[in-house]
Parts: structure tokens; sequence; C-alpha cells
């Protein structure tokens, strides 16, 4: 395993190798309020280390440029003043390279304290640090393909077709071990606040699918009406499917004939992969997917999106069978992001990370294509809102059984 100063320039060196093939026109702009130019994300990551590092612990510290550290907080409101999110592609200065600039010289600054015996607290920020880093690393794909896929040019950033990995055919539902079980992060290794404390949850009898669904099992769903029969969906998603037209998966472009689809990826558009895993749809969507299932798939009787606790269960005891559980989409749970039993945000800056976010978000599990190796875990928390979609997210169906 990596020791922490080689983690840390592993990790700024994964960011910046990601600008290959990128023009500074591509890592100004920003696509929509939700997401944030690369040039954005480069520069916050850096900000995290200067202010929540450097600040508190360098001998003589000083601001590389004090104002960036209100143009480039995200949410710290313990920090002080934001530039507001959805104006950040008006960030013309500091330019790309400007801001290239600033990281390396953050970069020698938190070599050059590690060079002295570091307090806990320093390396559980340097370590937070990486991870957060590494969560801005997926950020960064996410934002970037929704950016080029509202270009008419369908820009390619990345030239192998290796990403979207097949899922097996063969899908069949496998028991989840009712019963009292433990969840939650396990040992002393890194986690996020939310991954704890760890604790007993009761898992009712359940079956989860052996697979994702895939973008031919969502075809059948369309073709049976999916998106257009008010039967499948909650309220709030059905008013959401009329108000912004939604009618596929995002991503999906429909060929002239309407009965085929092209996929827009990273890796520019491609024919839709039937085989593939269905990804870049709402909680909403796999919400009424999951309804339809109930109704109108084989074997699928009581089919229902699941918990996080029952993915987690799941995963522990049959992950090691499948290697769709992780690095293929996120995958929607029933579950609303709230605080687990005896919860406690982080003392300090770092307090504010996760624990105020715990409000109208859905959990996801698992990881995606996309998710920067080694940051993914069985305990692991992502968490959107329902109607985000430019994520890497798909569905893996559970059952209740008799």
């Amino acid at each position: 395993m990596r020791g922490l100063l080689e983690q840390f320039l592993h990790s700024r060196t994964y960011s910046t190798d990601m600008l290959n093939g990128l023009t500074p026109e591509d890592c100004q702009s920003q696509s929509m309020e939700d997401a944030s130019p690369i040039k954005w994300h480069l520069a916050h990551v850096t900000w995290f280390y200067e202010v929540m590092v450097l600040k508190q612990f360098e001998a003589n510290f000083e601001y590389w440029n004090s104002t960036y550290a209100v143009l480039f907080n995200s949410y710290y409101n313990i920090v002080g003043d934001k530039h507001p999110r959805p104006k950040r592609s008006l960030l013309t200065r500091p330019t790309l390279a400007e801001v290239l600039d600033w990281r390396k010289n953050i970069d020698t600054r938190i070599v050059n304290l590690m060079q002295s015996p570091l307090t806990p607290e320093v390396k559980a920020l340097i370590t937070l640090g990486i991870n957060h880093e590494q969560q801005h690393q997926e950020l960064m794909l996410t934002d970037l393909q929704h950016l080029f896929f509202n270009n008419s040019l369908f820009p390619t950033y990345r030239t192998a077709s290796d990403e979207i990995a097949q899922t097996k055919s063969n899908r069949h539902w496998i028991p989840c071990d009712s019963g009292l079980h433990l969840v939650g992060h396990k040992d002393h290794g890194f986690h996020f606040d939310n991954e704890g404390p760890r604790h007993h949850v009761y898992i009712q009898p359940c079956a989860l699918s052996s697979t994702l669904i895939t973008n031919g099992d969502w075809l059948e769903f369309m073709h049976d009406g999916g998106y257009q029969n008010s039967k499948w969906w909650l309220d709030e998603g059905w008013s959401w499917v009329q108000r912004e037209s939604i009618h596929s998966p995002l991503y999906w472009l429909a060929n002239e004939d309407s009965n085929s689809f092209d996929q827009f990826t990273l890796w520019g558009k491609l024919p839709l992969d039937r085989d593939a895993a269905v990804r870049n749809i709402s909680f909403f969507e796999a919400e009424a997917f999951a309804r339809w299932a109930n109704d109108n798939v084989a074997d699928s009787k009581g089919a229902r999106l699941p918990t996080e606790f029952e993915w987690e269960v799941f995963a522990a005891e049959h992950g090691h069978l499948f290697q769709d559980l992780f690095d293929t989409v996120w995958q929607w749970t029933s579950s609303s992001y709230s605080a687990y039993p005896g919860y406690r945000p982080w003392s300090g800056m770092a307090g504010e990370y996760n624990g105020k976010f715990m409000v109208n978000q859905m959990v996801l599990r698992g990881s995606s294509s996309l998710t920067a190796p080694g940051h993914s875990r069985l305990s692991y928390r992502n968490f959107f809102p329902t109607h985000a979609r430019w994520q890497m997210t798909g569905l893996r169906l559970a059952k209740d059984k008799p």
C-alpha cells in the first residue's frame, strides 16, 4: 500500500493527467448549475489543501492569492464567502495556466509540510484531501461528458472504446441472508463520516438480482410505453417526466427510424450496446422501471429497488462472485440519505463535509467505471437528488421473498 506522501502525489498527478486532450476552452465551460468547469475542479481541490491544511499548520503561512479563498470555496460556510455556483464558468481569470502554477506551489508546500512529523489531525486532513480529490476526479469526467453532449459536434475525449462493460445475461435471483446484520465501515482505514458508526440492521427475507439492468432491458420498458404510462411513476417523478419531456436515459440519441439508438460517451457517439448496463438514469426512472418489472418481467413479482443495507449485506456475502457490483455504475437504492444511529459530524472545518446534505437525497451504492481507482468500498454511500442523472447511475433489482 502506498504511503501517505505517495498517495498525495499520485492523486495530484492523476488529476492533471486528465487534462490530456483538453483545451483551455474545454476547461472553462459549465453546462449547467449542477456541473462545474474542469478548471474550477482543479482549483477547488487545491483550495482544500491551502485553506484546510496549510493555513492551519504551515509556519509563516501566506495565501498564494487571498481572493482564491472565495472564488474556489464550494459549500464551506464556516470558511467564509463563496463565488455563486451557477457563475463558475464566468471565472475567466485566473487562467488555467495560473491555476496549474498555484497547484504546483501548494503541492510543494504540502510535501514540505510532510517532511516533518505529522500530527494525527494533519494526517487525517491530508487523507481526506486525497479522497476529496478522487471524488472530484469522477465529477470532472461526468461534468465533461455533459458539457460535450451539449455540443452538436459531439466531441471525443478518449479514443479507446473499452468503457462500456457488458453484464452477464444469465440473470437470476440470489437470496440475501435475512436477520440481524452489522453494517457500516468496520476497519481502521479511511472512510467518510457518513459511513459510520457501524450498527445493526434487520434484513427481511429478500433476494437481489445477479446482474445489473441492461440497455436491452430498458428498451423493453420503453417499447412498452414506460415513459408514457403514469402507472409506473411516483407522482413527483411523473411531473418531472412531463415537465422535462423525458423519454429515454440521458445521452441516448434516437436514430432516424426511432427503433435504434446511439449513446453519447466520453469516447464519442457509439451504437447502443444492449448488453451493457443502463446508466445515466434518475432515481425516478429506476423506481419506475422496478414497478414496471414487477408486472411485466418473468420471475420478477415483487421487484423493487433494494435498500442500501440489503445491497451492503448482499455485496458482503456475494461480492466476490460478481464484477458489476463495483466499477460499472452507481446503483440507486430506495434509502433516503440520512444519518446512521449515533452519527456525529467531524469536528473542525471538515464537519461540513457530508452531514449537512442529509435531506432530499437518495443513496447509491457501489462505484462506476469513472470512479478513481481505489476509491470504492463496501460501506461507501454516494448520494444525489431524485432527478439527477448526469452521473454514472444505474440499478440492480431486489424483491421480497415469501
